[in-house]
C-alpha cells in the first residue's frame, strides 16, 4: 500500500477517532489534540501496522494508549485546588442540547473506567466485540458483560430506569399469583 493510500485510510477514520476522543476527554479541543497526536504517532510508526488488519482498531489502540499516558502524566501535575482559573473562564449561554450532552458526559464519568471504555469502544467507534476484546486484553464474554453493565449503569445515572414504570406481562403475573407457595 502506498503512503498516499495509507494516509487516505487514516483520514477516513478521523470521525471515529474524534468521537472516541471527545468521549474520553470531554472537550472538543483536547480531543482534537489527542486525534492529532494519534495520527502523528500512527504515521511515524506506519511500518508497524500489519497490512490486511483492522486500521480503525489499530488507531483506536494508539489513541487509547496516548490518552492514558497523558492522563497518568496529568495526574502528577499540580491542580488548581482553589478553582481560581476555572472561575475566570467565560461560560456560554445555557442551551437544552448542551445540558443533555453534559448530563450524558457526567453520567459517563460516573461509570467504572473499564465499563466506560467498553461502552465508548463499541458505541462510539463502532468496533466489534472481538476488536474491543483485543484492545482491552480481555475475553469476548467479559466485553459483553461489561457492556451490559455499562448500559444499565448509564441508564440508571441518567434516570432512565424506573422499575415501577415497567409493566409485567399479565399472564406471568396470573401464573405467579396462582402458584402454590411451598412450605419450608
Amino acid at each position: 500500500m502506498s503512503d498516499e493510500a495509507f494516509g487516505d485510510q487514516m483520514v477516513a477514520q478521523m470521525p471515529y477517532l474524534r468521537a472516541f476522543a471527545i468521549s474520553l476527554c470531554g472537550s472538543h479541543s483536547l480531543a482534537d489534540d489527542l486525534v492529532q497526536d494519534t495520527l502523528v504517532k500512527a504515521w511515524s510508526h506506519a511500518d508497524s501496522f500489519q497490512r490486511n488488519t483492522n486500521l480503525r482498531a489499530w488507531l483506536v489502540t494508539i489513541l487509547r494508549n496516548t490518552y492514558f499516558s497523558g492522563y497518568r502524566k496529568r495526574s502528577r501535575e499540580v491542580q488548581d485546588s482553589d478553582n481560581l482559573l476555572a472561575q475566570q473562564i467565560p461560560v456560554k449561554g445555557g442551551q437544552e442540547s448542551a445540558l443533555t450532552l453534559s448530563d450524558v458526559q457526567a453520567a459517563l464519568d460516573k461509570l467504572a473506567p473499564e465499563h466506560k471504555e467498553i461502552l465508548l469502544l463499541i458505541g462510539i467507534t463502532e468496533l466489534s466485540y472481538d476488536e474491543a476484546a483485543e484492545i482491552c486484553g480481555v475475553a469476548i464474554g467479559t466485553v459483553k458483560s461489561r457492556l451490559n453493565r455499562a448500559r444499565a449503569k448509564l441508564a440508571e445515572h441518567l434516570g432512565l430506569l424506573n422499575t415501577s414504570d415497567i409493566d409485567t406481562d399479565p399472564t406471568v403475573s396470573d401464573l405467579a399469583a396462582r402458584r402454590p407457595s411451598r412450605a419450608v
